[in-house]
């Protein structure tokens, strides 16, 4: 069954529709922080890549493979959230208001070809500049407000004897 039809009907029960997103990212030689958005297929847009929870992966897992495929992008996925936001996903015959957790993804390669290259166009850019791209309000807070700071991974902190 075309996903449309399922999702309208979640919908339509007054179930919650999710997805996850990647927001790829890298830190510069002077810190200074880049995202990587890329184009929808349809409108052309700039988004980050999202896409609907898979079957047997985490949402960490579904994040991953949702940026390797749209941007053309591998790299480690950092354990929690960036955050939430939520949007209206137009389907072929309706619109049905969808939430988000997006995580964010430590870019180590980018792939010269990817699953769907022909379709998107990428882009690295500051997070300032990134938001004012993007159409979707909640996600460009997000993103405008994203620091180097949010993309360091803390080690585990060692047990220190009393």
């Amino acid at each position: 069954m075309p996903k449309d039809k399922k999702t309208i009907r979640k919908a339509n029960k007054g179930e919650r529709i999710v997805q996850v997103a990647a927001i790829p990212f890298r830190v510069d030689g002077g810190g200074k922080l880049e995202v990587m958005l890329v184009t929808s297929r349809g409108t052309r847009r700039f988004i980050v890549p999202k896409g609907w929870p898979m079957k047997g992966k985490s949402a960490r897992q579904a994040a991953m493979i949702e940026a390797r495929e749209e941007a053309g992008v591998k790299g480690k996925v950092l354990k929690r959230p960036a955050g939430s936001y939520c949007y209206w996903k137009r389907l072929s015959t309706s619109f049905v208001h969808v939430e988000v957790t997006a995580y964010l993804v430590e870019v180590i390669e980018e792939l010269t070809a990817w699953q769907e290259a022909g379709a998107r166009q990428r882009a690295w850019l500051t997070p300032a500049d990134a938001a004012i791209l993007i159409d979707e309000p909640e996600l460009a807070t997000l993103i405008r407000n994203l620091t180097a700071a949010d993309v360091a991974q803390p080690e585990e902190m060692a047990a220190t004897p009393a």
